[in-house]
Order: C-alpha cells, then structure tokens, then sequence
C-alpha cells in the first residue's frame, strides 16, 4: 500500500499505474486521502465481493419474511416454465 500526493501522481503517472498492478496506491490531497488507484483485476474481484454480499443479505432478508413458502414447482408454474 503505497500513499503519494496528487503533486507526485502528476509527476509519476505511468510509475503509479504500473505499481497499482500490485498494490493499491493512496492519492493524498492536503495530508487527506482523496482517491485510491488500483488495478482492473482487483477493482473486478471487489466488485464481485460485494454483490455476492448484497445477494447473501437480500437472501437472509428473504428467509425472514413472515407467510408461507411457496413450492418450487408452484413457482414455475406460475411463471410458465413447467
């Protein structure tokens, strides 16, 4: 985990790129971080992640509602795909 200030991104660009290929490269704005640069690969597994996640939440929501379950078969009929 590399952190540079914008100044230094401006000045390294094509370096910094090259470097987030294998760690993630803080960009600093006054001390504070403002950005992070990392790779497409990295950015593609973290996107992944997270819907996995948001899918396993919605899930656990599911399971929670009160009523009555509804048989897989009764689902499909009622969506056309005996």
């Amino acid at each position: 985990m590399a952190n540079v200030s914008v100044a230094d991104v401006r000045n390294n660009f094509s370096d910094l790129i090259t470097r987030s290929q294998t760690e993630a490269v803080f960009i600093e704005r006054r001390g504070q971080r403002a950005a992070v640069m990392i790779s497409p690969a990295y950015y593609k597994r973290m996107l992944e992640a997270l819907e996995k996640a948001e899918d396993m939440s919605a899930f656990d929501l599911a399971m929670e509602e009160e009523g009555p379950n509804i048989p897989w078969s009764q689902v499909k009929s009622d969506l056309g795909r005996v």
